[in-house]
């Protein structure tokens, strides 16, 4: 079976289970990084190298046996969707954005809050509903790149083996690559590598964006917000994203209790609860897309 349709079968079989209820690989991976992270740095004392070695001992290992099992003649095409079923989070996306939307057409702003906060990393106690709005939107934009973009790019370029590589490496750098005292020396190589590994899928998830939406005024933000932007790849993904669908993202956020004013991405109104429906009507839009040409591809090629 090609890569192209154990990839319609992978994205198949999110879109009719989601996420394994009860327990899930990515748990259990998490359960090890935070042993590895207590035994490389203790106190929060460990320098770049111990970063670069519990990366390694984390995702490495995981990462051979996936291609191992991949090449098994018997079941190696079940261990590549389900690796790309595992790393894909289209359907969960939807399941935290929905009740988002739905809270602020009710006006429970208090319900609203606690809903977007289990979507972004930011305080959402004070947020008023324009802020949930923009909050829910942004996390949509970017995490449609992180959780399926990336991962379906990885996917085809590599197989099983690429995609747990890749989202492997991205759980550490949403558990490690934080700027603070704790991780500021140990998480720079966790945050590095997923810089790297993104940096090609998101410019071409910006470039869908652009495609779906307003598409001049997209490229024009990307072009001119995304460098203002303090991450190199979520900058052109989110600036991008607003632009395609005509708003205006960024502005102050509240993160572990200091302000930060962010650049503007975007032109247009504020968002609604309407909006966050858009922005998942992008990404998904965006990865039968993304089908559509794959599967093109291969029976042109075949």
């Amino acid at each position: 079976m090609s890569l192209v349709f154990s990839a319609v079968a992978g994205v198949a079989l999110d879109a009719a289970l989601g996420e394994p209820k009860g327990w899930h690989p990515l748990v259990a991976f998490g359960r090890l990084a935070e042993r590895i992270e207590q035994r490389f740095n203790p106190a929060g004392g460990g320098w770049r190298s111990h970063g670069v070695s519990a990366w390694c001992l984390a995702v490495l290992p995981l990462t051979l046996l996936a291609g191992l099992l991949a090449q098994v003649p018997a079941f190696g095409w079940a261990v590549e969707i389900l690796a790309l079923y595992l790393a894909l989070g289209l359907k969960s996306l939807g399941e935290h954005a929905q009740p988002v939307a739905q809270a602020l057409r009710l006006g429970d702003l208090a319900l609203a809050r606690q809903r977007v906060g289990y979507m972004v990393s930011r305080h959402t106690a004070a947020l008023d509903a324009t802020g949930v709005a923009r909050a829910g939107t942004e996390s949509v934009l970017e995490n449609g790149s992180d959780a399926v973009f990336a991962a379906l790019f990885w996917f085809l370029v590599a197989g099983a083996p690429g995609v747990v590589l890749y989202r492997l490496s991205n759980t550490l750098d949403a558990m490690w690559g934080y700027r603070s005292a704790r991780f500021e020396r140990f998480g720079w190589a966790a945050a590095k590598i997923d810089d790297v590994l993104n940096y090609v899928p998101a410019r071409l998830v910006a470039l869908t964006y652009a495609v779906l939406g307003r598409t001049w005024l997209a490229l024009t933000c990307w072009q001119r917000q995304a460098p203002q932007w303090d991450s190199p790849n979520a900058g052109p993904v989110m600036a991008a994203g607003a632009g395609a669908l005509g708003v205006s993202l960024g502005g102050a956020a509240q993160y572990h209790g200091e302000v930060h004013e962010r650049p503007q991405l975007g032109e247009g109104p504020s968002p609604k609860a309407r909006d966050i429906e858009r922005a998942l009507n992008l990404v998904n839009g965006g990865v039968l897309l993304w089908l559509a040409l794959l599967i093109a591809m291969e029976v042109l090629r075949a």
